[in-house]
């Protein structure tokens, strides 16, 4: 988990009067985040913010250390660090934190970054003491009860988290080069976070010991609750269980340490999965909240977002090398890069991309921006600000952060002025100081055997790529596993888990529904607790109406109607949206095509006029259409660089048969995209936009009547058709599944996905398999990660799940594994399904049951979690108190229903497995398990010889 951005999390105040000569703009709004701060005696910073609108509480414990507090030659500390801490205390039972708090109807998780990390809770608030118990037991009795077995056995996850992330991506290890190339060896950037795996596998009981005690004393750490909760009771419970923990390490303040270069350095690296060209340019900046750091965060997005940016006019429009361009500044605690950055096309010499890139910055120095430009940035602030504190958690993160890097955890006041003094000569000022015949880190990372495209004079880069070896079986005996300690003492009994409060009672909102003489229909649920509205039009075929010849044309479509309108170029589009602080997209699935946004309350109507003209008066810019047709070919052979895309592909046309349309790519292919013209889109949109095949949803700051006055013009404007909805034959399921194996060379892991064709949506049968599911693969308590992760080490993380479709859709389970255990991962899939179906039980219905009913507590806390709410209801016709009637059905269920229910579709016979792994290593070992029949496969699921194929 990356630190969040100072730039997105603020706004800008008063500028919206500038930019929108409106009565409405002259509101003002409170845009603070009201807190109480005191500090403990032992230094632990607390902070409550109290918020009533639902009953969840938000636990964020931020820790002050981060991968900059780590030696040379013990790297990665802080982040295996925030994994150990997830597994057991002195008085909190191993795994109870993977296990338990998502059976409470909670969330959980952690992170980690150069600076700091940071441990979050948000549950139903009678469990908000559990959590507290919980949280102090792991800050001050957590380091006695660690033991040579647990520490082994977390190394293979953290390895497992890197090759998932970073071994088996394309362009996965660029950071690590830059980081080499820009930071001394010294110096506390030098390494990335996850840090190098021989310093990790050497670390001892020792290291940790020292590690904890340095830097995990609550006078390293602030505490923040947010939510509804009783205030005095929460600090009675604070003081009860923080208040006797010592405090350990000293002050270890550290000062900023900018770096500079002397001379531009140029490296280069052959990446095995890259598909095309990849160019950074890294300049060394400031640290954050540095007097420079606001301007160069507006730099980034002046020079690279919107139509008229410097860098996308040349490198997108001008010269076509690329899809897209971007630039940002990152300002961290103790320094800052700016970054550049360009995914070119396919066979673009690099050289060229860098010659543009200077063009660009040549003539942004001699022409400027306009101050529109400014002031459209400045503007999108508002609405960032409110979405970044829709939710409890959110709130969280600020002050936690704020306070732990600032000082205070109010500093948002003092950012939003910074943010409001940024001018056009600032701008330009530490263009000039920062960037201008700057030295940078140029890295130029290119497919195998395409080292002509390199930027000349690049010199090779230092990359381990780490050996895939034949498994080991972990030998590590179990004799310190229950070896006895000493407990630290404490006033209290710590080993008794506090009661639940009382459950809370939860009040769905209202939701109102109506029609328009067009046939639109709209959904709704007024809240007005924060000044947004968020909505979505819903048009139902998307990707299903695709001609199975030439599919892509519905997903290029989307693309394309967010290019202008009949009375607006591409560039004034985004200007419109831009100055009212606005968010509009587009996107495609396979059954809809969705048009989303999120604005201020008080520019409602004027999104829905933008959003009605999108729709109704598409500009069909031909040039537009060159560009986004490119750039989708481009990105369809990035996707078969992915291996978890690869697995997705496969999946697809195997389990829905080669003459559905599902078992297309919905991006098409390359050879389908490339003879798709502007009259299929013309003739998608004349045949398939239609109101009564949409539905309207909107939750926020919006009265009914509004909204329907603001669709006005659409009920006026958009006549109602008939859209014929293609049926296709489904595949069977088939008697005895089989293993599909996609090769993908030298994979650090392997892909493995088991699934077949289950239920649609709207199946009486989908409810319970969802409960089913809920103890087998639905949250991290659930067998799969216990097994495969946590007993065996095999991977970062297993799950399984049910999606959602009009049509039947596939239930599975899936996980990317070290590449040298594919076979006993394939074979541990259907070991743990099977044992899941021949051993359920009561506890594990009843540990769903109560898991899924608290879980309506957070249901309905944020604008998006109460559309996603009205979107389903949309998009598969359930009742509106559907979430309700489910429950009343979980009450009633049975072990003997739900094991039918697994009985019915999680048969593992009946089951496909498809991997994407390395063909050499893997392929024998799967056949010798002589579990299914093995078939090989190529990148789209298509049958292939036994020769290994080159990628």
């Amino acid at each position: 988990m990356r630190k969040l951005s100072t730039w997105s999390l603020m706004l800008f105040i008063g500028i919206m009067a500038a930019c929108q000569p409106s009565e409405k703009a002259e509101e003002k709004a409170d845009l603070s985040i009201k807190y109480e701060k005191y500090t403990l005696p032992n230094g632990l910073e607390v902070v409550l913010h109290e918020d009533k609108s639902d009953p969840i509480a938000a636990v964020a414990i931020q820790m002050h250390v981060g991968s900059s507090r780590e030696k040379p030659g013990r790297t990665g500390f802080a982040h295996f660090f925030e994994h150990m801490l997830f597994q057991k205390s002195e008085n909190v039972e191993e795994g109870a934190f993977f296990k338990n708090i998502n059976d409470l109807g909670g969330t959980f998780n952690g992170g980690t970054w150069t600076d700091g990390t940071v441990y979050y809770e948000v549950v139903p608030k009678d469990a908000l003491e559990r959590i507290l118990w919980m949280e102090a037991d792991r800050m001050g009795f957590f380091i006695n009860a660690v033991t040579k077995k647990d520490l082994e056995d977390e190394k293979p996850v953290v390895q497992n988290e890197k090759r998932q992330r970073v071994d088996n991506q394309p362009y996965g290890h660029r950071s690590y080069v830059i980081k080499k190339a820009l930071y001394p060896k010294d110096h506390p950037y030098n390494w990335e976070v996850i840090g190098e795996l021989e310093d990790l596998q050497a670390a001892t009981l020792e290291d940790v010991k020292d590690f904890y005690n340095e830097w995990y004393g609550p006078n390293n750490a602030t505490l923040v609750i947010a939510g509804d909760y009783d205030k005095e009771q929460v600090k009675a419970w604070i003081e009860k269980y923080f208040g006797e923990i010592q405090s350990r390490g000293e002050e270890n303040k550290m000062e900023a340490m900018p770096v500079k270069l002397t001379e531009s350095k140029k490296l280069y690296h052959e990446d095995d999965y890259a598909k095309v060209p990849d160019l950074r340019l890294v300049f060394p900046t400031v640290e954050q909240y540095h007097p420079d750091s606001w301007a160069l965060t507006a730099l980034g997005e002046i020079l690279s977002q919107g139509k008229r940016a410097v860098l996308y006019k040349k490198l997108v429009e001008e010269t076509e090398y690329a899809p897209q361009v971007f630039a940002y500044n990152r300002s961290s605690e103790l320094a800052g890069e700016f970054n550049i950055g360009v995914r070119a096309k396919d066979g673009i010499d690099l050289d060229s991309v860098y010659a543009a890139i200077e063009e660009a910055l040549s003539e942004f120095e001699t022409n400027g921006f306009s101050e529109k430009d400014l002031q459209r940035i400045k503007a999108e602030q508002e609405t960032n600000f409110y979405n970044g504190i829709s939710s409890v958690l959110g709130k969280a993160f600020q002050l936690s952060n704020y306070n732990e890097f600032a000082g205070n955890p109010g500093y948002i006041t003092e950012d939003i002025n910074k943010i409001l003094a940024v001018e056009k000569e600032d701008v330009m000022r530490v263009y000039e100081k920062y960037i201008k015949d700057k030295p940078a880190i140029i890295t130029s990372f290119v497919p195998k055997g395409q080292l002509e495209l390199i930027v000349e004079g690049s010199e090779q880069a230092t990359v381990k790529i780490e050996e895939v070896k034949p498994m080991e079986e972990n030998t590590m005996a179990d004799l310190d596993q229950d070896a006895e300690y000493t407990k630290t003492p404490s006033e209290i009994d710590r080993s008794k888990e506090p009661e639940l409060g009382e459950m809370p009672l939860i009040t769905p909102p209202d939701i109102y529904e109506a029609e328009l003489a067009n046939g639109l229909k709209i959904l709704g649920i007024q809240n007005n607790e924060l000044p947004l509205v968020n909505f979505s039009f819903r048009i139902k075929g998307g990707g299903l109406l695709d001609d199975p010849e030439k599919p892509g044309v519905a997903n290029l479509i989307t693309d394309i109607m967010q290019e202008g309108t009949k009375n607006k170029t591409p560039e004034e589009l985004e200007d419109a949206i831009g100055q009212l602080g606005a968010n509009i997209g587009m996107y495609t699935s396979n059954e809809e095509i969705v048009v989303y946004g999120n604005c201020l309350a008080r520019y409602f109507d004027e999104t829905m006029a933008i959003v009605e003209e999108m729709l109704l008066e598409p500009r069909w810019d031909a040039d537009e259409f060159a560009r986004i047709k490119t750039a989708q070919i481009n990105n369809i052979k990035q996707r078969n660089a992915n291996p978890n895309a690869i697995a997705s592909s496969v999946a697809n046309k195997i389990t829905y048969g080669e003459n559905h349309i599902f078992a297309q790519p919905l991006s098409g292919t390359i050879e389908s995209v490339e003879g798709i013209t502007i009259d299929d889109l013309k003739a998608f949109y004349a045949d398939n936009f239609a109101p009564n095949v949409t539905g309207f949803q909107v939750a926020g700051s919006v009265s009914q009547e509004d909204v329907k006055n603001a669709l006005n013009g659409l009920n006026e404007k958009w006549a109602s058709k008939e859209v014929e909805m293609p049926t296709y034959e489904m595949k069977e399921v088939p008697g005895e599944g089989k293993i599909y194996f996609a090769n993908f060379p030298n994979a650090k892991q392997s892909v493995i996905r088991v699934q077949r064709l289950a239920v649609s949506r709207k199946d009486p049968d989908y409810y319970p398999l969802t409960v089913a599911n809920y103890g087998l693969g639905g949250n991290s308590g659930g067998k799969l990660f216990q097994v495969l992760r946590e007993e065996k080490g095999y991977t970062y993380g297993a799950y399984s799940s049910l999606q959602s479709s009009n049509e039947k859709a596939p239930f599975g389970a899936f996980a990317s594994v070290k590449t040298n255990t594919t076979p006993q991962s394939v074979a541990t899939f259907a070991e743990v399904i099977e044992n899941y179906k021949a051993n359920y039980d009561e506890t594990e219905l009843e540990k769903a049951r109560t898991a899924l009913i608290r879980q309506e507590a957070r249901e309905y806390e944020t604008l998006n979690q109460k559309l996603s709410v009205l979107q389903e209801i949309s998009s598969y016709d359930l009742p509106k108190d559907f979430i309700k009637r489910n429950q009343e059905k979980l009450k009633s269920y049975t072990v003997e229903d739900i094991i039918a229910i697994m009985d019915k579709y999680m048969n593992v016979d009946e089951m496909d497995y498809i991997i994407v792994g390395d063909a050499e290593t893997q392929l024998e070992g799967v056949k010798q398990l002589n579990l299914k029949e093995v078939v090989r496969v190529d990148e789209d699921g298509n049958q292939v010889d036994n020769v290994i194929e080159a990628m």
